[in-house]
């Protein structure tokens, strides 16, 4: 990557996010990651894919600017970072909800720490809380909700804030298979429909084929970049059962499973 993507500036079309030979080597000396160099375009759904234990949240806290480099740069839209830049949703596979808190209240958490009025609060998260099929549990405890509506909850606390990109963390893995692929679908939906970038941690091959526009798949630690895969599927990306059902499917799926295993 050549230095004048690490000189550029937030208006001149660089990527949301780039990552410019990236390393990480703790301080007790276990190297847990070697070399990684990859992008997020603006609209784009990326997916990071590895071996249990290879580094991946450690790579997601890096790109974030929450755990320091060891070497190499990362810049969000061509400024090199050392610190949370403004603009990113972080989501965790964990929900994180307050339990003293409504279903409204923590969604609304960060516009209320940002000073916005309640009015225009109440606006934005009913507006989302709806939109995530959660218009009638506004006034819930996170007690009386079910996994899947308390990450839907999580989920719009998340969008609420506006982050221009995304970076979520295994935040499905928990759900059962139906929950799962209806939080998956209204998350896609958000994303593409609001030209928003996302990188997605997770596990789940399949999860990883049927949501995203790219899959990068790491090697075991400590890890690098083995192989990339661009994803094409005809219709609405969206609709991630429709591209479950697709014949180039699980070719995808079958490709890098076999690159897993190997590395």
């Amino acid at each position: 990557m050549t230095s004048d993507v690490r000189s550029g500036s937030a208006d001149n079309g660089s990527p949301p996010i780039t990552a410019w030979q990236i390393a990480k080597t703790y301080d007790t000396g276990a190297e847990v990651i070697r070399s990684i160099s990859f992008s997020v375009g603006r609209g784009e759904i990326v997916s990071v894919v590895g071996p249990s234990g290879c580094g991946k949240t450690t790579l997601l806290n890096m790109l974030c600017g929450l755990l320091p480099l060891s070497k190499g740069a990362v810049m969000w839209y061509g400024r090199e970072i050392d610190r949370v830049p403004p603009g990113a949703g972080y989501m965790l596979q964990k929900d994180l909800l307050f339990p003293w808190r409504t279903a409204y209240e923590n969604a609304a958490l960060g516009l209320q720490l940002k000073g916005i009025g309640r009015k225009q609060r109440r606006e934005l998260v009913m507006a989302l809380l709806e939109r995530l099929g959660l218009g009638g549990f506004a006034d819930y405890y996170p007690s009386a909700l079910s996994g899947g509506m308390r990450q839907r909850v999580a989920l719009a606390r998340t969008f609420a804030g506006d982050p221009q990109v995304l970076l979520l963390d295994e935040p499905f893995s928990a759900l059962d298979f139906q929950t799962k692929i209806l939080i998956e679908r209204d998350t896609a939906k958000l994303v593409r429909e609001q030209g928003r970038s996302l990188l997605l941690i997770t596990h789940d091959v399949e999860e990883a084929v049927s949501l995203s526009d790219r899959v990068i798949v790491l090697s075991h630690r400590p890890c690098t970049v083995v192989a990339e895969h661009v994803l094409e599927f005809d219709g609405d990306r969206s609709d991630v059962m429709a591209v479950r059902e697709h014949p180039e499917f699980y070719h995808h799926v079958r490709g890098i499973w076999n690159e897993l295993d190997i590395h």
